[in-house]
């Protein structure tokens, strides 16, 4: 089984961040970044159904330079390869444009399944690998907690997680996207080996040019959303203590609710 797994480098949530000086995006001088922390569980669940299966998992990430440094990782905890696609044409794009970036890489060879994680740390659109799976005309599940290869690999077992401490079980062909949910596995440790060996393991660098792409569909050109600002989330004024009973306190919050939050 050929697995492909498409990974994201995102700020470290541990660090202190600062805005840029336009307010459009936070400041990245001196940031650490790390693997989004979903694609860290995809790429584990990859390896796991690779070593079942006696196949291959190649690591895909889009981003500048420093992204090496992620895709490094991933080799060092089992990928056999990676593929970056680094191009100032990729910058700036929204979950389509990215997905078109991602669909020309994929589509340069044979994959029985692609993994992701369900959403990205810093963005969250939880949309960008739909949209791949339509591009790839492949079926697809998000929010997946459980992954059971039936068939000899023809199939999959797919447990996605729902609403209310609900699960739902699914049977979908492959080939097949699936977007893992972090808590599926328990991500390995890279060892001192696999940290030697990364070194020696391909990189492939693809431009936009590479994959044949125009570079007005891919990127910031090729988006249809626009971040027009960011900030941090505004102080609150405090909490209100109701006084009285139940129902008292129970008449004036829904008083307030639809007054002064207007949110009834």
């Amino acid at each position: 089984m050929r697995i492909a797994v498409c990974i994201k480098q995102v700020p470290d949530t541990e660090a202190r961040l600062r805005l840029r000086k336009d307010g459009r995006w936070v400041d990245e001088e001196d940031l650490p970044f790390v693997i989004n922390e979903s694609d860290e569980y995809a790429l584990e669940e990859a390896l796991t159904l690779a070593e079942k299966t006696g196949g291959e998992v190649v690591v895909l990430s889009l981003g500048p330079a420093r992204v090496k440094e992620a895709l490094r990782k991933a080799l060092a905890l089992g990928a056999q390869r990676a593929v970056h696609l680094q191009d100032e044409a990729f910058e700036g794009g929204d979950a389509p444009a990215t997905a078109r970036a991602l669909h020309a890489a994929l589509s340069r060879e044979s994959f029985d399944l692609v993994l992701t994680g369900s959403q990205s740390d810093d963005n969250g659109y939880g949309a960008t690998a739909s949209v791949l799976a339509g591009l790839l005309g492949w079926p697809h599940a998000w929010l997946v907690m459980g992954v059971e290869l039936e068939e000899g690999g023809a199939s999959l077992k797919v447990v996605r997680e729902m609403e209310s401490g609900m699960n739902e079980i699914v049977r979908i062909a492959t080939p097949a996207v699936i977007e893992v949910q972090a808590g599926i596995n328990h991500p390995r440790y890279a060892s001192l080996k696999g940290i030697m060996q990364a070194k020696r393991k391909p990189q492939e660098v693809l431009t936009a040019a590479d994959l044949g792409l125009d570079p007005a569909v891919v990127g910031a050109a090729g988006s249809r959303l626009e971040v027009v600002s960011v900030a941090f989330p505004s102080t609150g004024a405090g909490a209100q203590m109701i006084e009285g009973d139940a129902a008292t306190a129970a008449r004036v919050l829904v008083e307030k609710l639809r007054n002064e939050a207007r949110v009834l």
